[in-house]
């Protein structure tokens, strides 16, 4: 940074250009900038891998100035003034012709307005969206980080809310599970998307057929550590009874709805058990 530049108190937001870098979880930090009424005239703070802020101006800075830092200032005008993706990022680049962010920042910000334009860690399509940048990150999967799996609901001592399911083990009745874990993707195309592997060239599908999810896609469990470190794929088997609840896939695998989901950590329906919270009544279990 040029030493003519302004007085500034520090605030560091670390990115890089790799697309292994997740940088949509610091956009929350990039977007509290203070306003007029949290800065005094002639002292300014600045964001040294976002932006300058004084009371009358926001500069953008990074070291080329075309990307990262177009990145945080797309981010932070889709927050202070809610606008999507597209108009905040055609609107400074009028202003900045030469702005060209890389693809993997478009796609985390267009994750970022899907959230609402704030960074929802427990969100479904956040987790979802971490789990596909981990193979690009430990691709030997030798090691995950811990803030990747759920609590398993067996160790934790926070009980059922009254809103949420617990997924049990059908053949042992150990808890597996919470629904706040399932990871929810749009239907796919039905059975059309299974008439590849079909012999019969006669096969034609049903206009208005609609294939049911058989299964559950979730977010890693801290039990099924073990299974998921050093190998691509395999089986998922109950901690406790080791019956077979479903399998993984860190390459994708396909819902029976015909939706294919990456990475893919799926549970089975018929082999697990619901049980929720009823007002006056306790817990209750009924078979998916």
């Amino acid at each position: 940074m040029s030493n003519n530049g302004p007085p500034s108190q520090d605030r560091s937001v670390p990115a890089t250009h790799s697309s292994r870098d997740v940088c949509v979880s610091r956009f929350r930090a990039c977007a509290q900038c203070p306003d007029k009424t949290q800065t005094t005239p002639g002292q300014p703070l600045r964001l040294q891998w976002g932006i300058w802020v004084s009371a009358k101006r926001c500069l953008p800075f990074s070291h080329a100035g075309v990307s990262r830092s177009v990145a945080v200032m797309t981010a932070f005008m889709m927050k202070t003034d809610q606008l999507t993706f597209e108009k905040a990022y055609e609107n400074l680049r009028t202003v900045k012709p030469e702005a060209k962010m890389n693809e993997e920042f478009e796609r985390q910000l267009k994750l970022y307005q899907a959230m609402g334009c704030e960074v929802d860690t427990s969100s479904a399509i956040y987790k979802q969206y971490r789990l596909q940048k981990v193979t690009e990150k430990y691709p030997e999967l030798r090691r995950l980080p811990q803030e990747l799996f759920a609590v398993d609901p067996t160790t934790g001592s926070q009980g059922l809310k009254d809103d949420e399911v617990l997924y049990k083990c059908r053949k042992c009745r150990r808890s597996l599970f919470r629904s706040s874990s399932i990871l929810d993707h749009s239907g796919g195309s039905g059975p059309v998307a299974f008439a590849h592997k079909r012999m019969s060239p006669s096969f034609t599908h049903v206009t208005g057929s609609q294939a049911q999810c058989t299964s559950y896609f979730i977010e890693p469990v801290q039990w099924m550590e073990p299974a998921l470190l050093g190998v691509m794929d395999g089986q998922l088997l109950c901690p406790k009874c080791s019956a077979k609840l479903g399998s993984f896939s860190w390459c994708g695998e396909q819902c029976s709805c015909g939706r294919w989901v990456t990475p893919a950590l799926q549970i089975h329906k018929n082999r697990v058990d619901e049980t929720k919270m009823l007002p006056g009544l306790g817990s209750q279990t009924r078979k998916t």
